[in-house]
């Protein structure tokens, strides 16, 4: 890549990290509806499914899993799928947070997976991944491999500190308003999740 190219993709891997979109939404919601850390932690859990979506990029099984109409169907529907469980869940069948803590029940390990499985079900990255990268490199390159590899390693270095700091802040905010979340921040993240299953579900394949 050129130097020109390469400050291109930084400035616009930056302008669609401050947009707002389903990730901002999902970190933002476990953040405030479940404390600063969980809100990190979603944020390490979404990333970590971007680089898994680098590694499937470089190999070209994005590209394959788009120009298959039942492969992109079945990463569809089971991204929906998991995204309306988390939901109902959320909403019918977590437990109650104590009024002295304030802060989730739910285990930091199970929301950094839950994190990883909904970017990695998101076939709105695969198409991202499709659509965004290429305008930067050349697919007939010999190296196109290890430039896709590049650029999804910049990607996360430039967008993880940003949804990191959003979960964060959307913690502390939640924090000050600890009895309004107890009464319906578990509603707020459970519908959160059903509708971004529904969006989920409803995504188109390329062309």
């Amino acid at each position: 890549m050129s130097e020109s190219s390469l400050a291109l993709f930084l400035i616009a891997t930056l302008i669609l990290a401050l947009a707002p979109g389903p990730d901002l939404l999902y970190i933002t919601t476990r953040g405030f509806s479940q404390g600063a850390m969980a809100g990190f932690i979603s944020a390490l859990g979404v990333h970590t499914g971007v680089l898994i979506h680098t590694i499937i990029a470089s190999l070209g099984l994005s590209a394959l899993i788009t120009s298959s109409t039942m492969g992109f169907a079945c990463i569809k529907y089971a991204g929906a799928a998991y995204l309306c469980y988390l939901g109902v869940r959320t909403l019918f069948f977590s437990k109650g947070e104590s009024s002295n803590e304030c802060i989730s029940k739910v285990a930091l390990k199970r929301i950094f997976y839950q994190g990883v499985i909904t970017d990695v079900l998101n076939p709105k990255v695969i198409l991202f991944f499709l659509a965004f990268f290429p305008q930067f490199i050349d697919p007939s390159s010999p190296s196109a491999s290890i430039d896709i590899l590049m650029l999804g390693l910049m990607f996360v270095a430039v967008a993880f500190p940003i949804d990191a700091a959003v979960g964060l802040f959307a913690g502390s905010i939640g924090k000050h308003h600890c009895k309004q979340r107890i009464q319906w921040g578990k509603w707020m993240a459970g519908s959160a999740f059903i509708l971004l299953g529904i969006g989920t579900a409803f995504t188109s394949p390329p062309g």
